[in-house]
């Protein structure tokens, strides 16, 4: 009955869902979600700490990947509560204004990992192509500006995203299809005219990954031919290995954010599963396998990480 109540109104309820059709079994699920969001949350903490407390790790580098590690504690926290709240109490609604807060923390952390990746990819360039300046052209100063810039990006594209909500009506059985507001699938809920905020988003997406993915494989072709100059294969092999931490976090946050935002575009006949299933892999991959990634691949890191385990 609440559901149906919520009819014609610029005030509405939405109803969030995490996978249609288990939930008798809510309760077992809450395991390996509990679970993805530990090890998102110990991860992350754990590359944050040991880069802020070992003075070695104080390079632009490990300066990067700590905003990397920030983005995904923002982006696990901010969908955490409502994920979570489902699991546990059964709790599907959210208000409008809630929606609005939750999509400006998950959209705007999901455009600074994008910028943060850019970033990132910058860094193994200079390193790879001009290391006798690294110094002199990542700067500290320099750094710091770069993170403003990212900030200050996102909060410029999302705020005019979000305050384009607050006009529509929704008339519908507004039953999002994920466990947390994600704009694509709230506007879509509209009885309102959306074309404004379809172009809204669609500007938006093309000054981030659309500009972004090409600068990050750009910035990989010029490392590939400037790693092609190198005679010895095993120099190849080495300096090439350094970039393969990048290249996964690369991977593992764009092909699920590009595939769910298909999914929403052109899979609107698609089972709600897929949805659901697309949106949790899509916000909880990134988070649970960066910290992975480096603690692995990255020696610095992992030595660190197994310092601060070993003496506690």
């Amino acid at each position: 009955m609440d559901i149906l109540s919520n009819a014609t109104s610029k005030f509405p309820t939405f109803f969030l869902t995490i996978i249609p059709g288990l939930e008798p079994v809510y309760a077992w699920l809450s395991i390996p979600f509990c679970c993805l969001y530990t090890i998102a949350l110990s991860g992350n903490s754990m590359i944050l700490f040991v880069i802020i407390t070992q003075q070695n790790l104080h390079e632009p580098m490990y300066y990067f990947l700590s905003m990397l590690s920030a983005t995904d504690l923002g982006l696990t926290v901010s969908t955490m509560s409502t994920t979570l709240g489902i699991l546990w109490l059964g709790a599907r609604e959210i208000s409008l204004d809630s929606c609005i807060v939750q999509m400006f923390f998950l959209h705007g952390f999901t455009i600074l990992e994008s910028g943060v990746l850019v970033a990132m990819a910058i860094d193994r360039y200079v390193a790879i192509c001009n290391p006798l300046r690294y110094t002199t052209i990542l700067t500290n100063s320099r750094v710091i500006q770069m993170g403003l810039l990212m900030i200050i990006r996102a909060v410029v594209l999302i705020v005019p995203l979000l305050l384009l909500l607050k006009p529509l009506y929704f008339c519908r059985i507004n039953v999002l299809s994920h466990a947390y507001c994600y704009h694509p699938d709230v506007i879509k809920l509209a009885c309102s005219d959306i074309r404004v905020n379809s172009i809204c988003g669609l500007i938006d997406l093309i000054l981030t990954t659309g500009i972004d993915a090409p600068c990050i494989v750009l910035s990989y072709i010029l490392i590939i031919h400037s790693i092609l100059g190198i005679a010895s294969p095993e120099e190849q092999y080495k300096v090439f290995s350094t970039c393969v931490s990048h290249i996964g976090a690369v991977a593992i946050f764009y092909i699920p954010m590009l595939s769910l935002s298909l999914v929403h575009r052109y899979g609107r006949s698609a089972p709600k599963v897929v949805h659901s299933v697309m949106a949790n892999i899509y916000l909880l991959l990134p988070p649970v396998l960066n910290p992975i990634i480096y603690s692995v691949k990255t020696k610095q890191i992992r030595k660190a990480v197994l310092n601060l385990l070993l003496t506690k």
